[in-house]
């Protein structure tokens, strides 16, 4: 059986411990199934529906866009690219018309 590589410094010279994976190069020590159930996030839209990644949303709100002149106005569409565990910004999206864009997801609904 081979052990997955560090997630932090990405050695391939991982070892099991028990239960653990250990780094030699880097010290760090995980659970593999610990590891799985953190990577999940869930974030919801404005309705409260689940949001994944590919998912079209609308923006149900005039958002300034900060540091320009730019506003989002309600309606515009966005394709979700990743979803991002982050207190301000969970959206990172390709916004019509602009490019991309964090989005924080109590402002859009799926579409």
């Amino acid at each position: 059986m081979s052990c997955p590589p560090c997630p932090h410094c990405q050695s391939e010279f991982v070892y099991q411990d028990q239960s653990l994976f250990i780094c030699p190069e880097c010290a760090h020590e995980w659970n593999p199934s610990e590891a799985e159930a953190e990577e999940t996030v869930t974030v919801k839209d404005a309705h409260g529906t689940l949001l994944a990644e590919g998912d079209k949303v609308t923006m149900i709100k005039d958002l300034k866009v900060k540091g320009s002149s730019l506003v989002l106005k309600v309606g515009t569409k966005a394709v979700i690219k990743r979803l991002m565990n982050s207190k301000d910004h969970q959206l990172d999206c390709k916004v019509d018309g602009v490019g991309d864009m964090m989005v924080t997801a109590h402002f859009v609904k799926k579409a």
